[in-house]
């Protein structure tokens, strides 16, 4: 816990010191959309984009393995439940065979 609060304490430094050091104003120009603004500014806001798009691209398989793993899930507890059912039945057979036999039959 506390090397993550060093490490994004050590992150932060950088990016305040990228942005101090960026200021200079650029233009972004996208179809009829214009956006001026520091670099840092545009960089960041780059970056945030891009991470919101991989994230929106990588729910489907995400959703896909959450619904193979309930489908797997379900298919476990059935298959336990009917290995205790088969348990169960088992269970009096094995105890009837390995119950030695009765008293008062044919002894040496």
């Amino acid at each position: 816990m506390q090397v993550f609060v060093l490490a994004a304490l050590a992150f932060a430094l950088v990016a305040v010191l990228f942005a101090v050091q960026n200021i200079v104003p650029v233009r972004v120009a996208f179809l009829a959309w214009t956006f001026e603004g520091s670099l840092a500014l545009v960089l960041f806001v780059a970056i945030i984009v891009g991470a919101v798009i991989s994230m929106l691209v990588s729910v489907p398989s995400l959703m896909k393995a959450r619904w193979a793993a309930s489908g797997l899930r379900k298919q476990v507890a059935a298959l336990e439940a009917e290995l205790d059912a088969l348990r169960r039945r088992s269970d009096p057979v094995s105890a009837q065979k390995s119950m030695p036999p009765a008293a008062g039959g044919a002894s040496r």
